[in-house]
């Protein structure tokens, strides 16, 4: 339910990504080049996502960025709708950073389909993920930001366990979030891979 992205190697104004199609059926052939503004290099035929603008625009603001994932992770889109912050409860879930924003289209677009479907939407996102490595987006998922493909996985599984670790605790009484140090020092130690 999400899709994986990876600046070029060779070419940093261009990202690559999977056409439209669900995520264990993509092959070698499905992958598209594209432009920061999410347009096309050379389709062939191929349909890409409507969201391709999320990583178009976050690579665009975001130079020290080489992927990005979107998904929607279940145990993070009550965070999204209620009010109540994700934050860092566990030492691996030190990845998803000190603050995960909320990004709410509506702030901004009105009333949408809640999908990024052009780069003033992605760039809106872009904006609110600032220099963090995660972002809810309201009603709908995530945005999360690596240094490699393995990097924004990591960082993905690790903000859907930390969302369902944090419920489970909320209903056990007050929760003892990670202080600011303790998430330096495991992003530190456990540097750019998570």
């Amino acid at each position: 339910f999400g899709h994986v992205s990876v600046r070029h190697p060779a070419r940093a104004d261009r990202f690559l990504l999977s056409r439209a199609r669900a995520p264990e059926r993509i092959e070698a052939d499905d992958i598209m080049e594209f432009t920061l503004e999410g347009d096309p290099v050379d389709d062939r035929g191929r349909k890409p996502y409507l969201e391709r603008f999320i990583h178009g625009a976050l690579f665009e603001a975001r130079p020290d960025v080489h992927s990005v994932v979107h998904n929607h992770s279940p145990s993070t889109i009550p965070f999204g709708i209620t009010g109540k912050k994700l934050q860092p409860l566990l030492h691996m879930c030190a990845s998803i950073g000190h603050k995960v924003p909320l990004w709410d289209s509506h702030d901004k677009f009105g009333d949408t389909s809640l999908l990024v479907d052009s780069m003033a939407m992605g760039r809106d996102l872009a904006k609110r993920l600032g220099k963090g490595r995660t972002a809810l987006m309201r009603g709908h998922g995530a945005v999360i930001a690596g240094n490699s493909i393995r990097h924004a996985v990591f960082i993905s599984i690790y903000l859907e366990l930390n969302a369902k670790l944090q419920m489970q605790a909320m209903q056990m009484g007050k929760i003892r979030f990670l202080y600011p140090g303790e998430v330096d020092a495991v992003i530190k130690r456990t540097g750019p891979y998570g």
